[in-house]
């Protein structure tokens, strides 16, 4: 039997390319993948859920509630149960208003993703982005005959309002 097949010759051989991805990715197109598989580890869907409480429940119940994890039967991803952790001091309060969050976490979802509430007392972080930084100190000295006038004030706010207004008005006697 004849072949028709030629012989393949041992220099041609085919070279393989790798498929190449993407090119190079920013870290901050990364983080969402890394904080999502951080968050479903530790029970959650949706970071989102995390990050927003705030927007889902208000910022009075976030000051004194953060989610700590969302459990749903195996398998299931709706009637599930919210673990809140809860400042001891207002637990009583919050389980009063746990039909109120169950329907703001569900809208959140866009369905019945949440049927009950579990509440865990502990401390609790308040939400980022609410502290207001300080106001830096003034590096000008405070004139000798108002700063007795002004140690004898007991309310720090207030003496550092006097002081600034003191100090404003060394700089515009100054220039006049």
């Amino acid at each position: 039997m004849e072949r028709d097949k030629k012989p393949s010759s041992p220099n041609k051989a085919r070279q393989y390319e790798r498929p190449r991805g993407m090119g190079a990715r920013q870290i901050s197109e990364l983080m969402p993948e890394v904080g999502r598989t951080a968050f479903r580890r530790f029970g959650f869907v949706q970071s989102s859920v995390v990050t927003r409480w705030p927007e889902i429940v208000g910022p009075a119940h976030a000051r004194v509630c953060m989610p700590e994890a969302i459990r749903f039967a195996p398998g299931e991803r709706n009637e599930g149960i919210l673990q809140l952790v809860v400042v001891p001091a207002h637990a009583p309060i919050i389980s009063h208003v746990v039909p109120e969050i169950i329907e703001r976490v569900n809208r959140f979802f866009g369905y019945n993703a949440i049927s009950r509430v579990k509440l865990r007392q502990g401390a609790v972080k308040p939400p980022a982005g609410n502290a207001r930084p300080a106001a830096p100190p003034s590096l000008r000295p405070i004139p000798l005959e108002l700063g007795d006038s002004l140690r004898d004030i007991g309310d720090p706010e207030l003496r550092a309002v006097l002081e600034s207004l003191a100090r404003n008005l060394i700089d515009v006697k100054d220039e006049g």
